[in-house]
């Protein structure tokens, strides 16, 4: 890691988009990954929170909607009502693969609907959204006259192969509409105590799209240079960090690989198949089915009593019982010994439910 020292941290010339230093090296950093950006094109922020901040503060007035699908990470909640802004969430289908219900979400906006967020792929579904998907959506934000806002924080780590065209950022898919990509080096370079993230505006064929890029931009750089809140340290040493991600990448893709075949192994050998894995295309979780007798938290607190941490699905808004998510990242040793404890106790609880029917009968 580059230590943040020297004469060039002490410098104090501040670039309301972020120093232009930085803004190069995420753009060579999109640049590696087949997507032209140009350093323009971009904002720096301390965080993607901050980001969404500034997007719907760019885009809604107070009482306006933001349509967001779930299951979804449930920070969105507090960063729309801290802006005064209501969220609207719209499901994701599952039918043996995740994908967006664009007919429900299109039902669901209404006059003061400004914008829908996706987070590609998505947390914790682990669902890449479709090349044909985002075509279908943008013909709708079209006709409503709509921003998307994507969050590709995870679009490093695939878990299976897809075809590249799904599996690509938005900033590689046409469209005239406004699309407002937010990335950031916590899940990038897993340095999240850094404190750095970014904006993309994408670009637009038309001269009407430029326009509203650049309008965007210029609106977005007033917001930016109220706060001025990204640290020259962490600027300076945002092109070696992002020089040295792929090998941390690597090491994190190794592991979630690896605790993604144990899990399949052991759920494989279970001598009656009481929970399931639902199919997931990127990230680091893993959403699990269980039998439904009892909460998911009730069910996560009886685990976090034996030693294993698990998120209940409700947390992600998914229904209230018969879902656990779990997290890949977890040491692979601790995590195969946390899955046998998991798997144990549910087929005990689901053996005494079947005994105690069997019984009643």
């Amino acid at each position: 890691m580059l230590p943040m020292t020297g004469a060039e941290v002490l410098d104090y010339d501040p670039d309301p988009r972020g120093r232009r230093s930085a803004r190069q090296a995420v753009a060579a950093y999109y640049a590696a990954r087949g997507v032209r950006l140009e350093p323009e094109q971009l904002v720096l922020t301390t965080g993607t929170s901050e980001a969404y901040s500034f997007l719907f503060r760019l885009l809604c007035d107070p009482g306006d909607e933001i349509l967001v699908p779930a299951p979804g990470y449930p920070l969105f909640d507090f960063l729309a009502d801290a802006e005064c802004v209501r969220l609207v969430t719209t499901p994701l289908v599952y039918d043996g693969a995740w994908q967006l219900d664009l007919a429900t979400l299109e039902a669901g906006m209404t006059a003061r609907t400004r914008a829908v967020v996706l987070v590609h792929p998505n947390n914790p579904t682990g669902h890449y959204t479709t090349h044909a998907e985002s075509d279908a959506l943008f013909a709708i934000c079209r006709r409503h006259r709509l921003a998307v806002i994507v969050d590709e924080v995870f679009l490093d780590y695939p878990l299976q192969s897809v075809a590249a065209a799904d599996a690509a950022s938005f900033l590689a898919r046409p469209t005239d509409i406004p699309v407002f990509v937010v990335s950031g080096i916590s899940k990038i370079a897993a340095l999240p105590q850094m404190k750095l993230a970014w904006i993309a505006v994408a670009g637009g064929e038309s001269v009407e799209a430029a326009s509203t890029r650049e309008a965007a931009l210029e609106r977005l750089e007033v917001l930016a240079d109220t706060f001025l809140s990204v640290s020259t340290p962490v600027q300076v040493a945002l092109p070696q960090w992002l020089a040295q991600s792929d090998a941390m990448q690597e090491r994190i893709c190794a592991r979630v690989s690896a605790n993604l075949s144990a899990l399949d192994a052991l759920l494989a050998a279970q001598p009656v198949c009481w929970v399931s894995r639902l199919r997931a295309e990127a990230g680091w979780y893993a959403i699990v089915r269980v039998p439904a007798l009892q909460t998911d938290e009730e069910l996560a607190m009886m685990l976090l009593e034996r030693g294993v941490w698990v998120h209940p699905g409700s947390f992600f808004a998914m229904p209230q019982a018969g879902w656990l998510v779990l997290s890949l990242l977890t040491p692979q040793d601790e995590f195969a010994a946390g899955l046998r404890v998991l798997l144990e106790a549910v087929a005990q609880q689901a053996s005494e439910q079947e005994r105690d029917q069997a019984r009643r009968r």
